[in-house]
């Protein structure tokens, strides 16, 4: 958690026992020691909490994909639509080329 070395928590002793002096020091030490243990609890309990949540919501999405690839309305819906109209009226021959609506280029005599 903090890169504080055995030099650095031997310089801290040593102010603090000449800050607090020897009667007063212990009994600081030991609240320091509860409030560093209680700010651990509390940070491990809102980091649990949020990857609880997390795992929640993954799990609420992964269930809603699911639910959402086995919905059979869109294939029922399919199933059950009329079917497509057919064209039964007879199919017409292209028109040929050179030829004007209107003007029948068969039937012409020349």
């Amino acid at each position: 958690m903090f890169d504080i070395g055995m030099g650095e928590i031997g310089l801290i002793a040593v102010v603090g026992l000449l800050v607090l002096g020897p009667e007063r020091l212990p009994r600081v030490a030991r609240t320091a020691g509860a409030l560093l243990r209680k700010a651990r609890n509390s940070w491990q309990s809102v980091r649990s909490d949020i990857e609880r949540e997390l795992a929640a919501e993954d799990l609420r999405r992964t269930m809603r994909e699911t639910a959402a690839a086995a919905d059979p309305t869109a294939d029922l819906r399919r199933a059950t639509a009329p079917p497509p109209q057919i064209d039964t009226r007879p199919a017409t021959a292209p028109p040929e080329p050179g030829a004007t609506p209107g003007n029948d280029v068969s039937h012409e005599r020349n």
